[in-house]
Parts: C-alpha cells; sequence; structure tokens
C-alpha cells in the first residue's frame, strides 16, 4: 500500500481523490487511456475501456506506460486481471493492418496467423474479403474499407489503416500570421493529425478547434469540406478562414438551408446534409460533387447516423474530427474511431488553463430542493417523466434570480436542456 491518489479496481474504474497533492499530476497521467465518467467533489471517476485504451495505442502509448501509471500512483496494489486486460487489449490493436498493393489493391495483413484466420471466419467479415494471397495476407474489397474497420472493431481487432490517401484537388491555402500566432498545442494537434493521416484532435471549449482546422488545411492545400453543426458555426468557421488563412470570399462557400454554395472550401451543415427529400438523403452527394482532398467534421460527438454511413465510402480521402469530447449520447464512439480515425491529439483543460490560454473555470454545484407539489409530482409522475421534473424545479429559477443579481453588469451564459425552461429564465 502506498499513498497514491488512485483507487483500480477490478470493475475496471480508477478512483482518483482530487484533494491528494499528486491528483493533478495523476490526472494528466491517465488522461490519454482513461475516460472520465463523473467528476462530483472530492472522488472522480474514471474508466478503462478497449476503445479508450485503442485510442492511447493509436497516440502512441503502448502497455507497459499504462500500466506502469496505475501501479506508480495507486493507493492500493493494483488487482492483477486488471494488469493482464490491459496488455491483452492494447496488444490487440495492430494486429491487423489495411495496406496498399500494387497488384491487388486494398489488403488486410497480419502479424499474427491465428487472428487472421479467426477474422476471416466472422460472417460479417466474410463478404468483404477478396482472396487469400498468403497465410498473412488476404484481398480486401476496395469499396469496403471502411465497413470492414468497423467490423473488425466490433469484433475486438482494430486494424491500423495504412492505405494511404488520395491528395485530391490541390487548393493553396496557408496561415496569416501577421497579427497573431498559432499556439504550440494547436500545431502539435495538426501535425499530429497530418502524421496520422486521419483521426481526432480532442481540445476544451475555447481553446481554438478552428484554428487546428486551418492549420491541417494549410498543411493539405487541397480542397476542403468543413461539417459543422448549424449555420451560426459555418458563419463562424468562415470568419475564421479569412481572418487566419490566405483564402478571400470567393473561394469559401456556405452549404446550408439558406444557401447552396460549393466553392474549394465549403462549409456544410449536419442538418443539411441529412435533410431528406421523398425519402433520401439527398445532399449526400456532396461527399462526391468535388474532389476534396480534406474533410473535417467539427464537433464530431454530435455527427449524425446517416453521415457514417456515407463516410464508410470515401476513406480513401483525409478526415480530420474536431471535438471537445469523444463521448457520444448514442454510444457510437466506435464509429467515430473505425471511420473517421483514433484519437490523434488530446490535452487536458486544466494544461492548457494553466498556459493562460484559456479562462479558469469554478465549478460549483448548487442543489435545491422540490416544492411540496412538485415533489407529489414527481411521485406520480411516469419514471420516463421524473428527470424533467426534478430538472425544471421551480426553485431553480430563484436561484438563477439571485445569481444574475449577484453578477449583474457581467456577461452570463444560460445552458439548458428544455427550451420552455430556458424561455422562462430568459424573463428573469
Amino acid at each position: 500500500m502506498t499513498d497514491g491518489p488512485l483507487i483500480v479496481q477490478s470493475d475496471k474504474t480508477l478512483l482518483l481523490d482530487i484533494d491528494h497533492p499528486l491528483s493533478t499530476e495523476c490526472r494528466r497521467a491517465i488522461a490519454p487511456f482513461a475516460e472520465l465518467e463523473r467528476s462530483p467533489e472530492h472522488i472522480h471517476t474514471y474508466r478503462l475501456t478497449p476503445l479508450g485504451l485503442w485510442n492511447a495505442r493509436a497516440a502512441g502509448h503502448d502497455a507497459e506506460q499504462v500500466i506502469d501509471t496505475l501501479i506508480k500512483y495507486s493507493r492500493y496494489a493494483v488487482p492483477h486481471s486488471i494488469l493482464i486486460d490491459v496488455a491483452e487489449t492494447m496488444s490487440r490493436y495492430g494486429r491487423l493492418r489495411l495496406e496498399a498493393d500494387p497488384v491487388h489493391g486494398l489488403i488486410l495483413v497480419t502479424t499474427d496467423t491465428a487472428v487472421l484466420e479467426e477474422v476471416i471466419r466472422a460472417r460479417k467479415i466474410q463478404p468483404l474479403l477478396g482472396a487469400r494471397i498468403d497465410a498473412q495476407t488476404i484481398a480486401v474489397l476496395p469499396s469496403q474499407r471502411g465497413q470492414i474497420k468497423q467490423s473488425l472493431l466490433r469484433l475486438g481487432w482494430p486494424a491500423e489503416d495504412f492505405a494511404g490517401y488520395v491528395d485530391g484537388q490541390a487548393h493553396a491555402i496557408d496561415l496569416v500570421q501577421s497579427d497573431w500566432k498559432i499556439r504550440p498545442y494547436q500545431e502539435l494537434a495538426a501535425e499530429g493529425f497530418w502524421h496520422g493521416g486521419s483521426g481526432v484532435v480532442v481540445l476544451p471549449c475555447g481553446a481554438g478547434k478552428t484554428i487546428v482546422g486551418a492549420a491541417a488545411m494549410a498543411h493539405a492545400k487541397a480542397t476542403t469540406l468543413i461539417l459543422v453543426t448549424n449555420t451560426i458555426a459555418a458563419r463562424q468557421w468562415r470568419e475564421e478562414l479569412l481572418k487566419r488563412t490566405t483564402l478571400n470570399e470567393d473561394e469559401i462557400g456556405e452549404y446550408s438551408g439558406a444557401k447552396k454554395e460549393i466553392r474549394p472550401v465549403t462549409i456544410a451543415t449536419y442538418q443539411v446534409m441529412t435533410k431528406k427529400k421523398n425519402g433520401v438523403y439527398a445532399h449526400l452527394d456532396l461527399f462526391d460533387s468535388y474532389d476534396w482532398g480534406l474533410i473535417i467534421y467539427d464537433e464530431v460527438h454530435l455527427l449524425p447516423a446517416p453521415i457514417f454511413r456515407f463516410t464508410a465510402d470515401i476513406q480513401s480521402r483525409r478526415r480530420l474530427g474536431l471535438t471537445a469530447t469523444l463521448v457520444r449520447e448514442d454510444g457510437m464512439e466506435g464509429e467515430v474511431f473505425s471511420l473517421i480515425g483514433p484519437k490523434r491529439y488530446d490535452v487536458p483543460w486544466k494544461e492548457i488553463e494553466s498556459q493562460g490560454y484559456i479562462a479558469p473555470a469554478e465549478c460549483i454545484e448548487v442543489r435545491v430542493n422540490l416544492t411540496d407539489n412538485e415533489r407529489l409530482m414527481y411521485a406520480t409522475a411516469e419514471p420516463e417523466n421524473r428527470y424533467r421534473t426534478c430538472a425544471t424545479t421551480r426553485t431553480k429559477r430563484d436561484v438563477v434570480e439571485a445569481l444574475v443579481e449577484k453578477h449583474k453588469g457581467e456577461q452570463i451564459l444560460v445552458i439548458g436542456q428544455y427550451i420552455d425552461q430556458l424561455d422562462e429564465l430568459s424573463e428573469v
């Protein structure tokens, strides 16, 4: 037993004592491979998952580093089953590789023949394969590059993709740093993505993910399709690109509900891309309408499912996902990993905060009580309605009113889940 800040449990949860002097150091050490689940006042809960470990492996961390970190910071002996599981799980990444072959086109290569024998017998894998070339190699149908990565991930054998990318149509793009300078972590993020080929960059809100996207475009120097959540985000991207790069207004198009411009750099919204007409996603043809050299997915954790299906067909184009979190409400993190790519760069917000690039954040939880009437409503409500009853309690408005009065004259942002509740709070 040591006096470490971390408790490693056999169910793969990690409990971090944030009041411990080494908690910040430990948090930075486990961030590349452990997923944060809960962060209340004193104990933060992380979890070890296959996807988290594979993302760490793709980013250059090996099992020995992960195990050493767990042992170094653990307050108690790390369960032996955890050590074995970490080593075995991380060793699965990279045993299968997709490569380009001058004769067979796309091939699946293994360093472990037994693994290849296992996967080619899987019912969902067989239709994606071509002829067996030798004991360690089998041809893959080129059109199934995305599908086979999805299927292999579900089997627990994530493949590394070394099959390369098309350059796309060349288009000159450079950063213009006359009155600003790219931050070191932004430059590292763009370089990490570029050297990895495709993948996801995870940065906290306010850290300048748009600049990372612009830097990636400067690396690609090719036509670029940027997918964003809404028209407001589209116009913010446009303004940033005009300000930070050599692009001019004629080179940037907006593809939204209001406009349908296709230019060398086109910014499209997820909403218009997933809009159906006569039961068909009419606008998904935008993916093929230009010889894109780079596709950027902004807020990739919000990427709609139909975009995933089309992304599976464009694996030969470089893809960059930008997000503050890899956690998705629909549980489709695996689709991001296999179709957009693994995590290429990640930096904790505390680290960026300590460098002075983002404002310090102090999180305070305020608990309120239900009124007597609301308690009765809660007791008689259907289970699916109870959460909303608590979330929209009238006593929350009293707290908001007090906070607004306390910070009168300052900028205040209120974030909520229910529009009618936000409408009511807007009158405070």
